[in-house]
């Protein structure tokens, strides 16, 4: 019975509609941005939020570095700036711990499929060296862990595996990754399989 007030942004007030660029009524990530701090203060624990559009092959101008890509940048860093700022300004930060990324990065240099150019300027998928960010819940601020090399092609000083990554998250949710164990066929299972270790150098 409490969704339908909680979803119901409309009557937010007038600043917070800048800053996050929401429109009630219609679909945006800003919107999602905004009905998540709402989400938020109501105790919901887990909040995904999905934004598509970002395979910025160079194919079309949709998803070209210049065109699709850049009108996403802008959005996206607008929405998520309004968010945090909001929720430190309510005094909720320190206690929700915020992730953004995906399943892999993109390549340093242009997308050549084939032999053939792309049209628009865009970036191939790149599995080898990519960022995450975290903010809030127990994350130290203003630190970047980890280093490419000259070319952002590959990890090569503190790596972090995907294991790693998260044992760590669950460290900052409270649990022992070495404990959280599951027993199957004659032995017992992590989330983090056998190689996972929390990443110390990040946690404040």
């Amino acid at each position: 019975m409490s969704v339908p007030e909680a979803t119901d942004i409309s009557g937010e007030p007038a600043h917070i509609h800048a800053a996050y660029g929401t429109e009630p009524g219609k679909n945006s990530f800003a919107n999602n941005c905004l009905l998540a701090r709402r989400l938020c203060e109501r105790n919901v624990r887990f909040i995904q939020l999905y934004d598509w559009g970002w395979d910025a092959h160079g194919d079309m101008e949709s998803t070209s570095l210049k065109g699709g890509h850049q009108r996403k940048l802008k959005a996206m860093d607008k929405a998520v700036s309004a968010l945090l700022a909001d929720l430190r300004q309510r005094g909720m930060l320190d206690d929700t711990l915020l992730i953004c990324g995906a399943e892999f990065g993109r390549t340093p240099m242009k997308e050549n499929r084939e032999g053939k150019d792309n049209p628009f300027a865009g970036r191939d998928h790149s599995p080898s060296g990519f960022t995450i960010w975290l903010a809030g819940g127990g994350v130290k601020r203003g630190l970047c862990y980890g280093e490419t090399d000259d070319f952002g092609y590959e990890a090569v000083k503190d790596k972090v595996h995907v294991h790693d990554f998260n044992a760590t998250l669950l460290r900052l949710l409270g649990f022992d990754h070495e404990k959280l164990t599951y027993f199957f066929q004659g032995r017992h299972y992590r989330l983090t399989d056998v190689r996972g270790k929390v990443v110390e150098g990040i946690l404040s």
